[in-house]
């Protein structure tokens, strides 16, 4: 592959960027995503993740199932949106 290739379409991260990332010690997908922001955009890794643990994989030897993909973050507690919607009408009783 061309290193000039883009590896991430929703941060804009090309594949030299991504090897010379590995190249100066970064081996993880939490360490790669926080320096280039890859997996955190509209695809949250879906189309970029594997990408970036092949050459992970390659440059250090590891199987790809000994890598861990990104952690996943889920909201502490789900919120239903009428709840939303009705301490939003709460608040504005208040403010009358």
């Amino acid at each position: 592959m061309d290193e000039n290739t883009i590896i991430c379409r929703c941060s804009d991260v090309t594949l030299k960027e991504i090897r010379d990332l590995i190249a100066q010690g970064y081996v993880t997908y939490d360490e790669i995503k926080r320096i280039t922001r890859i997996g955190m955009g509209p695809c949250q890794g879906k189309t970029c993740g594997q990408l970036v643990l092949r050459e992970i994989s390659n440059a250090t030897g590891k199987s790809m199932a000994d890598l861990n993909f990104h952690n996943i973050r889920p909201p502490v507690v789900g919120v239903k949106l009428h709840l939303i919607a009705e301490e939003a009408k709460r608040q504005e009783g208040e403010k009358a």
